[in-house]
């Protein structure tokens, strides 16, 4: 029996990320049973340490371990302030369409930081958020990433107003913020354009 197991585990944890699905499932357990944020604009705080898995050949968090980082304080961020459940009831699903993460300064092992995650802004199709670490030791923002959260079958104002029971005023769209809209737009036209596709296929 113990072989049989070791050998299902030995198979799950090589044919799947194991690790990232119970963090994941952990983390928005532990957001519903926190309490909820009201403010759907409110930044939120998720607190992280550099572990050895985290580390790199130089010795620093390694690039990837930030998108994976973000991915699970959006889990929290969403489970928090009930995007999840208002886009469920519409029957909307989220989905990750771009993001762009600037490294302004290492973490290395043992180093303390703050995960905030805010959303900026939103138009017809997606929400955008941005996400900051934040080095504990002096509050230097470590790395700050931008993220398009699409919204599948529905729209973000339909999924705040089902939220908030009120219209929300989208806020003002920041010059970098729109800059960068406007780069995933000229992408996507030159990516159709390159496959023959028309814009239907958006």
């Amino acid at each position: 029996m113990l072989l049989w197991i070791l050998s299902g585990s030995l198979v799950l944890f090589s044919s799947f990320d194991v690790w990232y699905f119970l963090r994941g499932s952990w983390m928005v357990i532990k957001s519903w049973f926190q309490v909820p944020v009201g403010d759907v604009l409110a930044e939120q705080v998720v607190h992280g340490r550099v572990l050895l898995h985290d580390l790199d050949f130089m010795c620093h968090m390694n690039n990837a371990r930030y998108l994976r980082e973000c991915d699970f304080a959006r889990y929290a961020h969403c489970t928090r302030n009930g995007l999840f459940l208002a886009a469920r009831a519409l029957d909307a699903t989220m989905l990750v369409g771009a993001t762009t993460i600037r490294y302004r300064r290492s973490l290395a092992l043992g180093e303390a930081f703050e995960l905030r995650t805010r959303i900026v802004a939103w138009d017809e199709k997606s929400f955008y958020l941005e996400q900051r670490f934040v080095s504990k030791s002096d509050g230097f923002v470590s790395a700050v990433m931008l993220c398009r959260q699409n919204v599948i079958r529905g729209n973000p104002q339909k999924i705040l107003e089902h939220l908030c029971k009120k219209k929300v005023d989208c806020p003002e769209i920041s010059e970098d913020l729109q800059h960068w809209i406007s780069f995933i737009s000229a992408s996507s036209q030159a990516l159709r354009a390159e496959s023959g596709l028309d814009d239907k296929n958006k």
